[in-house]
């Protein structure tokens, strides 16, 4: 999800390598990229390892594949481990319709790429919005899972819209100076995708939102290459999604389905996550009961960086 999204760009690829024992700074120098033709475009994807597949899949929707590649590049030496960049995204084509930027097509790549790649079971791990299409996967192709991991993410499209709202009366009740220029703004007629509401919007401080603990610092590649996708983001969540989802996004409702998916399933959820809030994400004990369920009290958004110690040592007696 993307409240103020120059912010959580910068967080995540203008940040220094981090600390923690998980993350290797040479992760990305191991990795190569490989360009598989689907549907007439190049989708780039880099693959390492051997064992049991795990697809890795990162928010936004605009975020290219890397940050997930920083902080779970290191399972190859257990598992073959497939990051990729969706259509529009990172390496990969651009689309030459933006309606083919949705999440049932980010669903259909999903399955493309695991029989191009003739695996018979995958296993998913979703962050953020990379959860939607893990979940839409999951319940449209059941049988094809073997485990999933959902971290910080949505069970529906009015799970977005209930995040948008508490994020927006989080910055209206905080920074009601800078909320004045907002409300001028949107009063005038501007929408989200708008250059001078975006930029408004995105000088709000993260602390609290993505990050509980904003001095964090984490793995990002040297190589310089689109690393988020606006257009992709505006096509999926709708021109105005920070304050009124549309696209397909809103479409999305995963909850009634949730009970039935037969793969083994881990749910992470962070304390103070301004994005996933807790109101919502413990939900999930209620609509998949037989999934796993982990609040993190010390995280916003990314406890993979949080609190690493207990993050991988929970993912990692899951995956095994």
């Amino acid at each position: 999800m993307k409240p103020f999204l120059k912010l959580f760009c910068c967080s995540l690829f203008l940040i220094s390598v981090g600390s923690c024992a998980q993350q290797d700074a040479d992760i990305f120098n191991k990795f190569e990229s490989k360009f598989y033709e689907i549907d007439g475009y190049k989708i780039n994807v880099e693959k390492k390892g051997s064992g049991d597949p795990i697809f890795f899949l990162p928010g936004g929707p605009g975020n290219s594949h890397d940050y997930m590649q920083g902080n779970f590049g290191q399972y190859y030496k257990t598992n073959t481990v497939v990051f990729f960049d969706w259509l529009g995204r990172g390496k990969s084509d651009d689309a030459k319709d933006p309606k083919e930027y949705s999440v049932e097509h980010d669903v259909e790549l999903i399955e493309k790429l695991r029989i191009l790649l003739k695996f018979n079971k995958i296993s998913l791990v979703g962050h953020s919005y990379g959860t939607v299409p893990a979940q839409a996967y999951a319940i449209k192709y059941m049988d094809n899972v073997d485990k999933m991991v959902l971290i910080n993410g949505f069970h529906s499209g009015a799970m977005w819209q209930a995040n948008c709202d508490s994020y927006n009366h989080y910055a209206k009740t905080h920074f009601p100076e800078k909320w004045k220029r907002v409300d001028s703004l949107r009063a005038l007629g501007y929408v989200s995708s708008d250059k001078e509401l975006a930029d408004v919007y995105a000088s709000f401080p993260t602390k609290y939102i993505y990050y509980h603990n904003t001095k964090l610092k984490q793995n990002s590649p040297k190589e310089k290459y689109r690393g988020w996708a606006n257009d992709v983001y505006v096509s999926i969540i709708g021109k105005d999604g920070d304050f009124d989802v549309s696209g397909s996004m809103i479409n999305q409702d995963y909850r009634k389905d949730l009970k039935n998916i037969k793969a083994k399933t881990l749910i992470i959820a962070g304390r103070y996550d301004g994005v996933s809030t807790p109101e919502f994400a413990v939900q999930y004990k209620t609509f998949m009961p037989q999934a796993q369920f982990e609040m993190f009290e010390n995280s916003g958004h990314n406890p993979y960086l949080e609190e690493p110690d207990k993050f991988y040592t929970i993912f990692s007696s899951f995956i095994e």
